[in-house]
């Protein structure tokens, strides 16, 4: 297990920025237009009251509820690697195979059956000529 968590970087969570939308600081969510202040000690208040209660209700429901979707979209993306390795590829590749086959035969059936009537249309319609009057 500690293995695992060797690469983890603890300080930067989102390392591919999987999240760059949500964007939850305060200055991003609420902002007061010029001419039209809060008295400086409710900004001030608001700006902590809604830090913290966002900071404790994000740990608080993550805390409840965190591991066990962890453990759900786990078993989701183990299921969907189990179905690629040991479903969908394989009958990929026997589709293919099939498809392959298939593709041979109708090659065959054309060019025995097809080419020698267009053979014989482009004969008798070669000695055709055209002159302008």
């Amino acid at each position: 297990m500690a293995q695992q968590n060797e690469g983890l970087d603890l300080t930067a969570r989102d390392p591919n920025s999987l999240h760059g939308d949500i964007q939850v600081a305060f200055h991003d969510v609420l902002g007061e237009p010029d001419g039209t202040h809060s008295i400086d000690c409710l900004w001030t208040s608001s700006h902590t009251c809604f830090t913290c209660s966002k900071n404790c209700c994000y740990k608080f429901v993550s805390t409840l509820c965190g591991l066990c979707i962890a453990v759900a979209w786990g078993c989701e993306f183990a299921l969907i690697t189990f179905e690629a390795v040991w479903c969908f590829t394989p009958a990929l590749k026997a589709y293919s195979i099939i498809m392959g086959i298939n593709q041979r035969c109708f090659g065959i059936l054309i060019s025995c059956c097809l080419a020698p009537i267009c053979e014989t249309f482009g004969l008798c319609f070669s000695n055709i000529s055209m002159k302008k009057m």
